[in-house]
This record gives structure tokens, C-alpha cells and sequence, in this order.
């Protein structure tokens, strides 16, 4: 497995850990899990936790594997042991333990999952297992996508804002084109002006699984809601969303917005191949082409994606991230809590090297690690995308939504279809149909945030 396939996914969000098969492990154990450590014999009288962990990049499952060793090193009472798991098995092989009462006592979780695991009792709370000094330093937003009716159910380690626009300067002077576009309809035109022999004008995401969590922020920025009514009971794909199902119609039939290349929405070597003038992508895509593509960064720059009036400082992104959460039947919850404070809570030392192993391409929601970066000199250096994405990104994303994937998934058939030539309106009506169905099927309504 070549280092940037390894790479290239790592840094997927709640939406795209429901939507993406992130990659395989290269090696595993015999329950496909692959031991990255604490598999040494733990002290005598010690407690053994078992933590499973989603396979990420090699930087961060490298991060990982430090945290660990770092916290057994540090005392004799609590022994972490750390399974590395692909993501394509995560759920299988999750499911498969808590039906059997074998779950592991501590886990990765991305923030969608937390409102519902909470509620169906499958975490534990955490709120007095972790001392109210590590839930003063998160960032009040980020604390409430981990509280639940009240408790605190996971502990975050970052945040990434799933849409930026990545754009090539030199094919811009090319084109004559100056900064980026402001509007959606200037990335229509911009996108066929930039469209040559060689490469496209955009690149978006190219399936409705993609579509589905990639455009959450997009469906904010022109309808003001998502496609379901804050209470869930009843389907809101409405006309507002039209514009949007127009643009992708409109610049696929432009041939600016290419057939599907094969490659996910997370993954940026298209564009850092040179085949793409504009990508839309995550924040984590930063660290992807500073590694990958060293050479072309000089003629990259960032920007928020545009949006559909002209506005700044609207939501064209949300976010998403990892926490780490106690199951709710572990017998071990305060030893694994403990664990959790000393590893993502406690001294900024230990968390400060997985933002810089990840090229700062990530944000901390933690007050204290963020002041600690801000103040750290190379930054803009290691990541001249940085500041772009801190400043006029992240405190405009909105937290990613918590309804059932199935809803999302049915805007972005809807996206898909419309993009393929669907009519828009029969789209967005296909979509509410399938919302309606998903309601109906799950006894939704009444169950929202906003019930």
C-alpha cells in the first residue's frame, strides 16, 4: 500500500465515515484488527482497557500508538490496550461485539453517532468521570456536539470543516480570473473558463454517497435549514434547494464538472495530479497535498466556498471530527475515562504532536491547545492554508447534523440525479419521498433536536 493511499482518507468526518470505505489494514491480527500497542503484559493489579481505534492516516494511528505506550509508561494502575481497526470493518465488527457483550471499553466515534448511542444507552456519560476543568477548556460549539440531554457522552480531539475551495493561482492568471469566485454562479463561470483539454474546471464531490455529507454545508448556505424539519417529522427538501441541484446540473452538462474519476470526495490527488483546476475538499486535504504534492502548493491558495448570494461569513462547511467515548456497558468506565483525561484533556504536550504530525490541517476544540498552535511560529510555514481556513471557515461551519444518515444519503441521490439530468424539481421531490419513507420507518417524528 503506497504512503499516499495510506494518507489520502484519513481525515473523514462523521458523514463520510457513514458514506466512505476507508482503506484496509495493511497487516492484522486474526480478528482482522491490526495491534498497533499496549499489547505488552500489563502490571500486576492493573486494570486492562481495550481500545479500539479507527484506522486513520499513518500520522495519526502513529499519534495513536505514542498516546498509548506514553500513558502506560506514565503509571501501573491502568493498562490501555489499542486495536487499530479498518474502517470498511468498523461497523461489522462493533455491531458483532456489543450484541455479544464484548465491546471494547473505549473507542473512536465521530460526533453524528454520539446523540443516539447516548440515548440508546450504547455510551457511557462521561460528565462526572472527567474533571469540569477539561470541559471549561473546549469551545463552547464543539461541547455541545458531544452533550447529550445534559451530560457529556465523548471527549473531542479535532474538528474539520468539510468544504473549502482549493484553487490553482497560475491557471487563474491563465485564465485571467481574479481570486476566487464570491457566488455560486461565478463558480459556474469560472469553472467553464478554467475548463481546457487537460483539465477540468472543478472538481466536487462525484456520488450521491459523497453528495449526501459533502453538501451539508452547501444545503445550509441556500435553503437557511437541511432537508428534514428540526423536529423530524416531516421531509423539507424544498424549492430553496434548487439553485444548488441546478448549479451540479448546469456544469455537468458544461463538461466543467467531470464523470465520476472513482476516487471519493476526501481524496485530493485528482486535483494535485493536475487535473482539476478547483477542488472543492476538507480541511484535510491541506495535509495531503503538503505531502504529496509539495511542489504545486506555491501555486495553491484557499478560500471559502462561495456562496449563493454573495455573503461572507455564512455557512458553507460543517463540521465534523473524532472524540474518543467509554461504552455504555464497559465494566472499567472510570479507569477508561481516566485514560481519556490524561490523553485528550490533560497537558497540551500530548495533543500538541498530533496537530503538528497532521500539518495543522485540523482544529483543536480544546481553548488551550488552539492558544498553544496559534503561538506556534512555523505554522503558516507548515501550513500556508492555515489561517484561510481558521479565520473565515471554521467559525462559520455549522456542527454536522445528527439524523439518520438515510436522509442525507436521499439528498444526495437527488443531487446525483439532478446532475445527471433529472429535472430538479422531480429530484427534490424524489427526495422528500424517500425522507417521508424513512420517517414513517423509524418513527422519527417528534424525536428531533428540535422537538
Amino acid at each position: 500500500m503506497s504512503t499516499m493511499n495510506k494518507r489520502r482518507l484519513g481525515g473523514i468526518g462523521a458523514g463520510a465515515a457513514a458514506a466512505v470505505m476507508v482503506l484496509t489494514a495493511c497487516s492484522g491480527t486474526p480478528d482482522g484488527g491490526a495491534a498497533a500497542a499496549g499489547g505488552e503484559d500489563a502490571p500486576d493489579g492493573a486494570t486492562t482497557i481495550q481500545f479500539w481505534q479507527t484506522q486513520y492516516t499513518d500520522e495519526e494511528n502513529a499519534w495513536y500508538e505514542d498516546i498509548v505506550e506514553s500513558f502506560n509508561e506514565s503509571q501501573d494502575d491502568v493498562h490501555v490496550r489499542l486495536t487499530v481497526v479498518p474502517g470498511d470493518a468498523w461497523e461489522q465488527r462493533m455491531t458483532a461485539a456489543q450484541a455479544a457483550g464484548n465491546a471494547p471499553d473505549l473507542y473512536t466515534a465521530n460526533y453524528g453517532n454520539i446523540p443516539d448511542a447516548a440515548r440508546t444507552g450504547q455510551l457511557h456519560p462521561l460528565g462526572d468521570l472527567i474533571s469540569a476543568d477539561a470541559w471549561s477548556d473546549l469551545q463552547e460549539n464543539v461541547h455541545g456536539m458531544v452533550t447529550v440531554d445534559g451530560d457529556e457522552y465523548a471527549y473531542p480531539l479535532l474538528v474539520e470543516p468539510s468544504s473549502v475551495l482549493y484553487y490553482r493561482t497560475d491557471l487563474f492568471d491563465q485564465a485571467g480570473l481574479d481570486g476566487p469566485p464570491s457566488t455560486w454562479d461565478e463558480l459556474e463561470e469560472y469553472a467553464e473558463a478554467l475548463t481546457t483539454d487537460s483539465v477540468f474546471g472543478l472538481r466536487l464531490a462525484q456520488n450521491a454517497n459523497d453528495l449526501g455529507w459533502s453538501t451539508w454545508g452547501y444545503q445550509y448556505n441556500v435553503a437557511g435549514h437541511l432537508p428534514i424539519s428540526d423536529d423530524w417529522s416531516e421531509p423539507a427538501a424544498t424549492d430553496e434547494y434548487a439553485p444548488l441541484l441546478q448549479a451540479f446540473q448546469d456544469m455537468f452538462e458544461a463538461g466543467s464538472l467531470p464523470p465520476a474519476d472513482g476516487l471519493g470526495y476526501p481524496d485530493a490527488a485528482p486535483f494535485g495530479d493536475g487535473k482539476y483546476a478547483m477542488m472543492a475538499n476538507g480541511s484535510w486535504a491541506a495535509s495531503q497535498l503538503l505531502a504529496d504534492y509539495p511542489e504545486l502548493v506555491e501555486n495553491v491558495a484557499v478560500a471559502p466556498m462561495p456562496t449563493f448570494d454573495g455573503g461572507t461569513g455564512q455557512t458553507t462547511a460543517t463540521l465534523g471530527g473524532w472524540s474518543l467515548v467509554v461504552d455504555g456497558r464497559s465494566e472499567n468506565a472510570e479507569a477508561a475515562a481516566s485514560f481519556i483525561e490524561w490523553a485528550l484533556a490533560g497537558d497540551v504536550e500530548n495533543v500538541l504532536p498530533f496537530f503538528e504530525a497532521t500539518a495543522y490541517s485540523k482544529v483543536s476544540p480544546r481553548e488551550s491547545v488552539a492558544q498553544a498552535i496559534s503561538e506556534t511560529p512555523e505554522v503558516a510555514e507548515v501550513n500556508p492554508f492555515n489561517e484561510v481556513i481558521q479565520e473565515e471557515v471554521v467559525p462559520y461551519a455549522e456542527p454536522e447534523p445528527v439524523y439518520p444518515y438515510a436522509i442525507s444519503l436521499a439528498m444526495g441521490e437527488a443531487i446525483e440525479a439532478a446532475m445527471q439530468g433529472t429535472p430538479v424539481e422531480e429530484a427534490l421531490a424524489e427526495a422528500n419521498r424517500k425522507i417521508q419513507t424513512e420517517i414513517d420507518n423509524n418513527d422519527l417524528a417528534g424525536t428531533g433536536p428540535g422537538a
